[in-house]
C-alpha cells in the first residue's frame, strides 16, 4: 500500500481519482519490439527507500553535463521531497532534500520535473513551503546549491497563484513560464511568467469558462505561442486546450467533452508536445469511445482542430496521467497510470496516425519490484552510444516507494 506523508500522493490529482472496477487482461503483455533497430529491454534502475526519496511523480531531464536529474514528491532527509541524479547503471545520488530551512522556506513537495535554463542551472517548482506556505519556484546548480526564486501567494488573496503542480519551460525570450493549480483572481489557477532573477508576473487567471485547475506545464510551439491544458472547466467542465501569447493573451482552442459521452475525452491533466508533423499531441485521463473509455490520445492543430487518435480500453492501459514525448524514431511514447496486464500501468508507443503498441505492463515482477502506477512522462536520454527512455513509477520497487526505470535500445 502506498504510504501517504503529509498528504503527498493525494495532492496531484486527488479530486480526479475514482474507484474503477474494470476487468483486466489475463495474459501478460510481453515487451514488444518497435522496429528492427529499436528492440527494447526493460530494466529497473532504482527502488526508492524513503531516505533517498519517495513517490517520484515527475519526468526526468538530462542536463548538458550528461547527468539525469529528477525529483521525488516526498521522503529524503526531511520528508519533504528530494532532487536526485541517476546514472545509466542505476547509481542514485541525492542532490538536495527540501525543507532544509526553517519553516520550509526552501519549499517542500516538488511534484514536477526540472528544466535546464540557458544559464546552465535547473529550475523547478514545489507545491508547498516557501515564505507563504503555498509553493515556490527554485533554482539549483548542478552541484546542489538551491535558491528560492519566488514564493507564491505573495499578493493579497493569492492573486499571483498558489500550489504550482507543473514544471517550467524557458521560452525563446529567455523567461520562464508555468501554471499554478490554485490562486489567481478566481482561485482556480493561473499562467505566470518569471525571470531567472525572480520577477514574477501573472499573465492570466482562469475563470472557469476558459478552464480551471491547470495541472500541467506549457510548451512553446514553432509559431511562438505557448500551449497548455486545463484539467477542468471550459464549456463542458471537461477541461480545455488553450494558447497564450508570451504577454498574456489567452485563447481557448478546445473544450473537452464536446461530444456525446465525452467521446473526445475529458480531464486533460497532462501537457502537450509538438510533433515533427506540426500537430500538438496530448492525453486525457478519461473519456473516448468504446466500452471502457479509459482515456485518450489526441492531436490538435495550432489553431484548434482536435482529432481523437486513440482510446484506451484498459487492457492496453488506462487513465494516462502523463503526456507524451516524440522519440528519435518518430514515434510517440507515454505511460498509463493503470490498466495493462496487471492493472498497474503500462508503457506504450503510438504512431502519429494512431497505431498503439503496449511495450510493458508494470507489476510483472514479484511484489511489483519493477514498479507500478507511473504518473510521469518519459524522457529520451543518451549515454555514449546507448539510447534509452527513462521514467519513474510512484509505487512499487524493492521498498514500495517508487522506482526509476529504463527502457533500453541501440
Amino acid at each position: 500500500m502506498k504510504r501517504v506523508v503529509n498528504g503527498v500522493g493525494k495532492l496531484k490529482r486527488g479530486k480526479w481519482r475514482y474507484v474503477i472496477l474494470v476487468l483486466c487482461a489475463t495474459t501478460a503483455m510481453a515487451l514488444a519490439a518497435q522496429t528492427p533497430t529499436y528492440a527494447l529491454t526493460f530494466k529497473s534502475l532504482h527502488g526508492f527507500d524513503y531516505t533517498d526519496g519517495y513517490d517520484p511523480e515527475a519526468a526526468l531531464v538530462q542536463a548538458t553535463n550528461g547527468k539525469v536529474y529528477g525529483t521525488t514528491a516526498g521522503g529524503g532527509a526531511n520528508g519533504s521531497g528530494t532532487i536526485f541524479t541517476i546514472t545509466a547503471n542505476g547509481t542514485l545520488t541525492t542532490v538536495y532534500s527540501f525543507c532544509a530551512k526553517s519553516g520550509c522556506a526552501d519549499g517542500q513537495y516538488p511534484l514536477a520535473g526540472l528544466v535546464q535554463a540557458t544559464n546552465g542551472n535547473l529550475y523547478g517548482t514545489t507545491v508547498g513551503g516557501g515564505a507563504n506556505g503555498y509553493g515556490t519556484v527554485f533554482e539549483i546548480t548542478a552541484n546542489g546549491t538551491l535558491t528560492t526564486v519566488y514564493s507564491f501567494c505573495a499578493k493579497s488573496g493569492c492573486t499571483d497563484g498558489e500550489v504550482p503542480h507543473a514544471g517550467l519551460i524557458q521560452a525563446t525570450n529567455g523567461n520562464l513560464y508555468g501554471t499554478t493549480q490554485g490562486g489567481g483572481t478566481d482561485g482556480i489557477g493561473t499562467v505566470f511568467e518569471i525571470t531567472a532573477n525572480g520577477a514574477e508576473k501573472t499573465l492570466h487567471s482562469f475563470d472557469g469558462t476558459d478552464g480551471a485547475d491547470p495541472d500541467a506545464g506549457l510548451v512553446q510551439a514553432t509559431n511562438g505561442y505557448l500551449y497548455g491544458t486545463a484539467g477542468l472547466g471550459g464549456a463542458n467542465d471537461g477541461g480545455t486546450v488553450f494558447k497564450i501569447t508570451p504577454n498574456g493573451t489567452l485563447t481557448t482552442l478546445y473544450n473537452f467533452c464536446s461530444e456525446s459521452e465525452c467521446a473526445d475525452g475529458s480531464i486533460p491533466g497532462a501537457g502537450l508536445v509538438q510533433a515533427t508533423n506540426g500537430y500538438l499531441y496530448g492525453t486525457t485521463y478519461e473519456g473516448g469511445v468504446g466500452a471502457n473509455r479509459a482515456g485518450t490520445v489526441f492531436k490538435i492543430t495550432p489553431n484548434g482542430t482536435l482529432t481523437t487518435v486513440y482510446t484506451f480500453d484498459y487492457t492496453d492501459g488506462g487513465f494516462p496521467v502523463a503526456g507524451l514525448i516524440q522519440a528519435a524514431n518518430g514515434k510517440l511514447y507515454g505511460t498509463t497510470e493503470y490498466g495493462g496486464a496487471n492493472d498497474d500501468g503500462t508503457i506504450f508507443n503510438i504512431t502519429p496516425s494512431g497505431t498503439l503498441t503496449t511495450l510493458y505492463s508494470f507489476c510483472s515482477e514479484s511484489d511489483c519490484a519493477d514498479g507500478e502506477v507511473p504518473q510521469a512522462a518519459l524522457v529520451q536520454v543518451t549515454h555514449g552510444t546507448l539510447h534509452a527512455l527513462y521514467g519513474t513509477t510512484t509505487q512499487g520497487g524493492a521498498n514500495g516507494d517508487g522506482t526509476v526505470f529504463g527502457v533500453f535500445g541501440p
